[in-house]
Formats: structure tokens, sequence, C-alpha cells
């Protein structure tokens, strides 16, 4: 996990204008309209993997409280610095919190490089209260993220500095892996979900072009799409 902190260490400050502007904001807009309403609202949330607090402010806008917890010491610097939340560093492995102490736990675009997912699981599911919620949203392994491998170590030997460009053993999900890993957590009311088609780093043009396509590839076609939400509820 070292080399994933320090590549978001040395991102940090381009973070926001990669998922808080134009195609980014309406890639990262999309993913958390299939988070939010998975979780209760005006709650006390725990984000892992929380980067600068995007996913925490919009939490935040609907009456809820959050704490952002992160590998990278630079992301979580500058998520205090935009965010009046509480954040702080460390492993979604092993959560320096109470048992049952919050309502909502979430992970947007950062559950494939745990190396451990299932003691992240089961740490969540302790500190979740009963009837409290997980909602993440992951890439999912199909015909396109099979290639991504590939082009991260492409990007790491021409040391293009983007967010996310670097190869970290990643591991892709398939929907009945992870709806197995909530079973096996003690979750209930398991919803898992393929989401996105159209990808944050296309060109403009050919982003317009998925975007459009978006809708109908996730109602009849969702085997291309290439992130994985699920969710499931602490009884």
């Amino acid at each position: 996990m070292k080399k994933v902190s320090e590549h978001y260490d040395s991102v940090a400050t381009v973070y926001d204008n990669h998922y808080d502007q134009s195609q980014g904001q309406i890639y990262y807009n999309h993913i958390c309209e299939n988070i939010m309403p998975n979780i209760p609202k005006g709650g006390k949330l725990l984000d892992l993997g929380c980067g600068t607090g995007l996913f925490m402010r919009r939490y935040i806008a609907l009456g809820g409280e959050a704490v952002g917890l992160d590998i990278s010491r630079g992301m979580v610097i500058k998520g205090s610095e935009k965010c009046s939340a509480d954040f702080m560093t460390g492993n979604a492995e092993v959560l320096p919190f109470r048992d049952e102490s919050f309502d909502a736990v979430t992970s947007l675009l950062a559950f494939s490089y745990l190396q451990n997912p299932e003691d992240m699981l089961e740490e969540s599911f302790r500190i979740l209260k009963p009837g409290g919620s997980i909602s993440i949203c992951t890439l999912g392994k199909n015909v396109f993220t099979t290639m991504v491998p590939v082009a991260y170590r492409i990007g790491e030997k021409l040391k293009i500095k983007r967010v996310g460009m670097a190869y970290f053993g990643e591991h892709y999900y398939r929907e009945e892996e992870l709806t197995a890993l909530f079973e096996k957590i003690g979750f209930s009311d398991i919803k898992v979900e393929r989401k996105s088609f159209a990808h944050v780093d296309l060109k403009p043009t050919l982003y317009s072009f998925t975007k459009k396509l978006e809708p109908f590839v996730e109602e009849k076609m969702p085997y291309l799409a290439f992130n994985i939400c699920a969710s499931g509820v602490k009884q």
C-alpha cells in the first residue's frame, strides 16, 4: 500500500481537477447518485479512501456529518483545507473507531486497492450501528478493465502524472464475488449493480458519445459497465 499512498500524495494538488470539473464531475456525480440512496441521510458517515472529501462534502450538504480516512497524508491535508470535517490518515483494514459508532460507511473508487478486503468489510460491520449500511463503488472485471493494467504499466513507464495512472496490482471484482464477501461478513439486503460506461479519462468527444449510451448499457448490457456498486445493511 506504500506505492498507493505515495502516488496519491503526488497527485493530491490536482485530484479535484480530475474529479470535480467538467466531465470528471459528471462521472463522479454519477457514482454518487448510485451510492447516496443506499445510506441513511443525516447520520454519521465514515468515508474510506476519502481523498479530498468530495463525497463527504455532498453528504454534509444533505445534513449529515462525516469522518474521512485515507492512506495518503497528502489527500488528508488537502481534504482538511476544503471540507469542515474530521480527516485522518490510516488503513481501512484496521479502523481506529469504537464499535457501533457510525450510521454509514462508504468507499468510492478505493476498494480495488485493498490487500485484505474482507478485513475492511469486517471492520466496517463492527463500527456500524445496527440498521446502518455500507455502500461502495469499485472497478468491476470485464473486457475493458482487463486492459487497464497494461495501460497503467505504460503510463507508469512514461511517468505520466495523472490520478490513478500507475500499476498497483488492483483487484477487479465480479458481481458474485462482492455478493459472497458481503454475505460472509453478515450484511443483509445486499444489492450489487454494474454502473458507468463513460470513463472520466476518455477524450471529450468519445466521453460524450459513451455518456449517451450509458443508460442503455446499464439497463440492457450491464456486463459492459466497468464500475460495480455494492451495498448492504447491518441488522
